[in-house]
């Protein structure tokens, strides 16, 4: 995936067309009876120069494509974005992206077209998916002036919608991996986390399936009567 994108970057410096067209990219598809084993699934991750969506910017992408309840390893996105203006000192010893790696990144436009083509307007998942989606929406919208929405799930809703008697310690991406004795190869490095999520989702939807959960919209409508189920139990 990464020589596809640099390919189609080199291309695009070229003259030539053969990149997305900003004018006529993929529309996000609609939640609906599509079922989950044959579902094209976007798992992805952010790395950031902070927490504060407001003003705080996207400086890495990281995901993998869930296709027909597999992860397809030959369908990834990884980027650094070229973004050397940025003050990442405060964060850089999180994620190791310093200001050479940020220098030499890709053009921020050029990775979010490809990105845009790459997701084909499909369904994307996140592990606390509301922080992933502010800024990516924020970056697409500023960058692109890309306004339409996606369906996004949240892999830290997911799991104890469908395993609420996991003893996990904790609700963190960790405490998750070491319940289902995954080994996350480098945390905050953006592919790796997407692939640790993405891996969490599979056991996820295979839970599902057993429940008789099998299309998207049923899978979206479990969700919805978790988050109700919370609410109503929360402490007033």
């Amino acid at each position: 995936m990464l020589e596809q994108i640099k390919d189609w970057i080199e291309r695009l410096r070229a003259g030539s067309t053969g990149g997305p067209d900003r004018e006529h990219l993929p529309t996000p598809k609609i939640v609906g009876d599509q079922r989950l084993s044959e579902c094209r699934l976007i798992v992805l991750d952010l790395e950031t120069t902070g927490l504060n969506a407001a003003k705080d910017e996207v400086i890495a992408i990281g995901a993998v494509a869930i296709d027909n309840n597999a992860i397809d390893l030959g369908d990834q996105f990884d980027l650094i974005l070229r973004r050397p203006e940025l003050d990442i000192s405060e964060t850089v010893l999180i994620h190791g992206i310093g200001p050479e790696a940020l220098t030499r990144g890709h053009e921020t436009e050029d990775a979010l077209l490809h990105l845009l083509e790459w997701m084909n307007g499909d369904p994307i998942l996140a592990y606390h998916s509301a922080f992933d989606q502010k800024f990516l929406e924020k970056a697409l919208k500023q960058t692109l002036g890309y306004t339409q929405p996606h369906t996004w799930l949240d892999v830290a809703e997911m799991l104890p919608a469908f395993f609420p008697d996991a003893k996990t310690g904790g609700r963190g991406l960790d405490n998750w991996a070491d319940f289902f004795g995954l080994e996350v190869s480098a945390r905050h490095h953006a592919a790796a986390d997407a692939l640790a999520t993405a891996e969490l989702t599979l056991a996820v939807i295979n839970k599902a399936h057993k429940n008789g959960v099998d299309t998207l919209k049923s899978f979206h409508e479990k969700l919805k009567y978790y988050r109700q189920l919370k609410s109503m139990h929360r402490p007033g």
